[in-house]
């Protein structure tokens, strides 16, 4: 009988810290940041991971990835760089690589915001280049897009713009068009 008690109480004493273990998460969709992650003296780093576009000079698609890095000067205004990487398919031409520099701006819009997204805007000027052109040349972008905060300090984005770059690609001496963009940036704290 003393066995069995002894056996009953172990038992149970196993299935209440079996119990006291269980956690219950829920996946999140949102954090409440307010206007935190985007105060001055902040960073930002991230990039679009899948930028689409398609050229307006002749019947051609791209894809390109956009590393950047930014910091805040002041509440909702980032400078910072972009590193341009992609790939470009061209009806009956060459498949051709491109690459690119530019500094960017970024402002963060306070009419439309909630408490876990922001639009912004975003604007770069810098020098581009492909793997057919000689040497590198002028290259803009206007974007407009929305990010959306998971945790206080990622966020998810998307972009949708437009780009010009006056590289000599196989669509002839310029190329300019319509892109959109996924991607997410990680805001870290400056030193106060």
């Amino acid at each position: 009988m003393k066995k069995l008690a002894l056996l009953l109480t172990i038992m149970g004493g196993i299935a209440f810290g079996a119990n006291a273990q269980k956690i219950e998460t829920v996946p999140q969709s949102s954090a409440d940041v307010g206007t935190t992650p985007i105060k001055k003296g902040n960073w930002m780093v991230g990039g679009s991971l899948a930028n689409l576009g398609y050229s307006f000079e002749g019947k051609a698609f791209n894809i390109n990835v956009q590393p950047r890095a930014g910091y805040f000067v002041s509440d909702g205004i980032a400078i910072g760089a972009q590193a341009n990487l992609g790939f470009i398919a061209v009806k009956d031409h060459d498949n051709e690589w491109n690459y690119g520099i530019a500094p960017f701006v970024r402002y963060y819009f306070p009419e439309g915001s909630s408490s876990s997204g922001r639009f912004f805007g975003q604007g770069d000027i810098g020098i581009a280049g492909s793997s057919v052109g000689k040497g590198a040349s002028l290259a803009l972008g206007a974007n407009l897009g929305y990010a959306h905060f998971i945790t206080r300090t990622v966020a998810l984005e998307a972009t949708v713009g437009y780009n010009y770059t006056k590289s000599n690609v196989n669509l002839g001496e310029k190329s300019s068009g319509l892109g959109v963009g996924l991607g997410f940036q990680i805001y870290l704290p400056g030193q106060r």
